[in-house]
């Protein structure tokens, strides 16, 4: 059975795996990790100064609100996402911090975006990439709506180097392979994407590096042990009481101060070529 990212499929879902979802985006990108790699990035892209901005696969909206904060940014970003679910949260989430005459959001499929070509001084793919089916396709369309000077950023993670570990490695290999494959289309893209760049007619300007590695105690992961015990058995892998037992024995883990949880992120800034 080929399993069903539901990243990818954020259009088909029903709204109780939509709120997992959203809890997840917004949990993992207010944690001080999340927001000191966004940051990163958003200061190497010089995002403050560039007057229209797009965020695809916006989700909750955690960048194009990012962007939208900063003291020197007085232009607009306008947030793509496939689900409307979503949309709406962003749209709600921007009213609340008084966002909402900077940044707009709206339904859109980001391989194929209604959008001008050359309409945009930036473009940001936050946690994006490893989930859509084509990733050259979504490449093209961010060169194509770009300006001549603009950058692009894309920021994920490298997926294949994911791993929660369990009392027994072995099983503990069977359960990070299996998680990969119910949540991530494209778990190397970010290996790939020097040549998917080259390809879309970017040039690599800079890559920056983030390792979120947890030992001891799950703080960053935790919330991620718990989404993935919700959205994991919907695609098809992996049954509830295996990921029942599976999220249990990590946070007993983190309890007892033996937990280890790791992933390595990488924010790619691409300027046109």
């Amino acid at each position: 059975m080929q399993a069903r990212d539901p990243f990818r499929i954020t259009d088909q879902l029903e709204p109780a795996a939509l709120e997992v979802i959203a809890s997840r985006l917004e949990m993992r990108g207010s944690h001080p990790r999340f927001v000191a790699a966004l940051t990163e990035y958003l200061d190497r892209m010089d995002a403050g100064s560039r007057a229209q901005l797009l965020d695809l696969g916006c989700g909750t909206g955690i960048a194009a609100r990012a962007i939208a904060r900063r003291p020197a940014f007085n232009g607009t970003v306008l947030g793509i996402d496939l689900s409307s679910h979503l949309v709406q949260i962003a749209e709600r989430l921007a009213v609340e911090e008084k966002l909402a005459d900077r940044v707009s959001f709206r339904p859109g499929d980001t391989h194929s975006l209604d959008l001008p070509s050359d309409s945009f001084d930036g473009v940001v793919a936050h946690t994006l990439i490893s989930h859509v089916d084509d990733p050259a396709k979504v490449l093209g369309e961010m060169r194509r709506v770009l300006r001549p000077g603009g950058v692009a950023a894309i920021f994920d993670g490298d997926y294949a180097s994911l791993t929660l570990e369990l009392a027994d490695s072995a099983r503990s290999r069977r359960m990070d392979d299996a998680i990969i494959g119910s949540l991530v289309t494209h778990p190397r893209v970010l290996r790939q994407l020097p040549r998917l760049a080259q390809q879309a007619g970017f040039a690599v300007d800079a890559v920056l590096p983030t390792i979120i590695t947890e030992v001891g105690a799950a703080d960053f992961w935790e919330s991620a042990i718990s989404a993935y015990a919700k959205l994991v058995p919907g695609a098809g892998l992996l049954t509830d009481e295996e990921m029942s037992a599976w999220s249990a024995e990590l946070m007993d883990a983190s309890a007892r101060g033996v937990f280890f949880g790791s992933c390595v992120y990488y924010a790619y800034i691409l300027r046109i070529a």
